[in-house]
């Protein structure tokens, strides 16, 4: 392996195939660290703590009494495929599963690819169970060249309703039924359950020097948000918050739109008599790094990239800015995380959109313009963002967990 840090990143992958699994993967990590869960928020709070709700989490180490926050968000959901809550769709003798395409998913990445299935079920008495069957289940079949002969010189052309239907057997059982035996669970109410690519995260690459896996965004920024609390030895309140929804505009109770980060924060203020003035000078004097993967430069469309702050894999995270506020790095919030990254050698490059490319955006501008707190945008390189496969330099995932570390002691 390339990097020490690679198989606990690799662990974390391949044991989350949704958003409930990634929350499931770090309260294991939590606490088999000593932090404490929280059922709610209305206790007095452990120094180092988690809540969980649904597909979110927020983990803390308070620090010092009335110590400036240090936060680090992530997202815990990628674009992927979901399946209908009556999916039993019967085609010409093909049993298939009727999907919902959920975010901005690269379609034609889900074509003959075998696929899982895994989620939650919700009991008729409101508890939840977890499922993952990570076995081939699942396909949906690419048509024949023979029957679309124009399709290298045209291109692919998927409707995102009819061409995207997986093919599941011939003769299958209802879905809830199958379901209800392979969970356990004979009280099914509700579920929620996803489709996932049950190829394992590898190393790639002559010189192993790249990973491929599905989930790299923003899985691996959630990864190192959590281990970077953990491993924390600050006097700063630090925070970790991996939100849901992200991928579709984080406007939910567990997204970064949602009051989650809000209400801790108010929680530590008030747990630590913090007056009104001190909470606003507590927030001036705060940060929170947003980490979500970036664009690396893709060798074969060069012409896509801004040459001069087009990132390389294996040479560091990048610090991404954008001047419409898609990111919510500001010049000042650049300086800090130069500072830090600086202070224990570790490689930061710029990434900077194309004028005539627009480019995505985070929960960055959204966490700053919620909280009043200054935050900065960054992330690991990539390519084949949104895929369900992607790929990044083997490298990089250390030197982003090193860049979270130093950033909630800095």
């Amino acid at each position: 392996m390339v990097n020490p840090h690679i198989d606990s990143l690799f662990h974390w992958l391949d044991s989350s195939p949704t958003p409930f699994h990634v929350v499931n993967t770090a309260q294991a990590a939590l606490h088999d660290a000593g932090f404490v869960l929280h059922d709610g928020l209305s206790n007095s709070l452990a120094s180092r703590g988690y809540f969980i709700r649904d597909g979110a989490l927020v983990a803390w180490s308070l620090g010092d009494t009335h110590a400036p926050f240090r936060i680090v968000g992530a997202h815990t959901d990628s674009p992927n495929l979901r399946i209908q809550p009556n999916p039993d769709v019967v085609s010409h003798g093909w049993a298939q599963l009727g999907i919902e395409i959920y975010g901005g998913v690269l379609l034609n990445s889900w074509l003959d690819r075998d696929l899982g299935i895994a989620g939650r079920v919700v009991s008729s008495d409101g508890s939840t169970t977890l499922f993952s069957i990570n076995e081939p289940l699942a396909r949906i079949p690419q048509l024949a060249i023979h029957l679309d002969r124009e399709i290298n010189d045209r291109g692919l052309q998927l409707d995102r309703h009819q061409h995207t239907v997986p093919v599941w057997g011939v003769q299958t059982p209802v879905f809830s039924e199958w379901l209800q035996d392979v969970v356990g669970v004979t009280s099914i109410s509700a579920f929620d359950a996803h489709l996932f690519d049950i190829q394992k995260a590898a190393c790639l690459g002559v010189d192993s020097s790249l990973i491929a896996s599905a989930r790299l965004d923003n899985q691996l920024s959630c990864w190192a948000a959590i281990h970077g609390l953990i491993h924390s030895q600050s006097s700063y309140a630090c925070i970790a918050v991996l939100n849901d929804h992200e991928e579709v505009g984080s406007e939910s109770t567990t997204g970064a739109g949602g009051p989650l980060l809000d209400s801790l924060l108010a929680i530590i203020d008030s747990q630590q008599d913090a007056s009104v003035g001190q909470s606003h000078d507590r927030r001036l004097a705060s940060w929170c790094l947003s980490a979500d993967n970036a664009h690396a430069i893709h060798p074969n469309y060069r012409e896509r990239h801004e040459p001069r702050h087009a990132p390389l894999p294996n040479n560091g995270v990048a610090l991404k800015l954008n001047g419409n506020q898609r990111y919510a790095t500001s010049a000042r919030g650049a300086s800090h995380i130069r500072n830090v990254a600086e202070s224990k050698d570790v490689p930061l490059q710029t990434f900077v959109s194309r004028n005539n490319m627009p480019c995505g955006s985070t929960i960055g501008p959204i966490t700053a313009t919620r909280l009043g707190i200054d935050a900065i945008d960054v992330g690991v390189p990539q390519l084949s963002m949104h895929s369900i496969r992607e790929m990044c330099g083997a490298e990089d995932p250390g030197h982003l967990l090193n860049l979270v570390q130093a950033f909630l002691a800095f």
